[in-house]
């Protein structure tokens, strides 16, 4: 399922650039920085940063490692990107632009799955207001076997029972 994209008022570029000037010591945008947040913003992938680096490679891109895991904080940090937390590794995803969504992770071919559901956001509403919470957001991953994996294990069960 694709999700609708979300009225924003600036480009990510912009409001980019807006979260580095508006830091303590103001930052310069960089080249390798405005390569980096097209890239990403061009298509709506989960990625980790080694993907990334290959990617933005493959595309003909120069930028550097350390470029990347840096400007990577930083666009979490600006409300650009949200930051998912599966196992040892960290995926990326797009959060400026995009709806509020949760995730279904399949841990045998790894394929994640976006979607919404109003009654989880009613359920997690009324916990706040139960508990006098004020929430900025969260993060919601099950964890399970895809249809496609269930369907290669129950074909795999049968080959073995012959």
């Amino acid at each position: 399922m694709s999700l609708p994209a979300v009225q924003v008022s600036q480009s990510p570029e912009s409001k980019f650039r807006e979260y580095l000037a508006s830091r303590p010591k103001p930052q310069r945008y960089t080249e390798q920085q405005r390569d980096m947040v097209r890239y990403i913003f061009s298509q709506h992938h989960h990625f980790d940063a080694d993907q990334l680096i290959d990617r933005m490679k493959q595309a003909g891109f120069r930028v550097s490692r350390a470029t990347i895991y840096r400007t990577l904080a930083k666009l979490v940090d600006a409300g650009l990107l949200r930051r998912l937390e599966l196992g040892s590794k960290t995926f990326y995803e797009h959060d400026y632009g995009y709806p509020q969504h949760e995730h279904l992770v399949c841990e045998a071919c790894g394929n994640m799955i976006e979607f919404q559901n109003s009654t989880l956001e009613t359920i997690l509403n009324d916990v706040c207001r139960e508990h006098q919470f004020h929430r900025t957001g969260h993060t919601f991953i099950v964890r399970g076997t895809c249809a496609e994996c269930n369907r290669a294990r129950v074909t795999k069960r049968r080959l073995d029972m012959i």
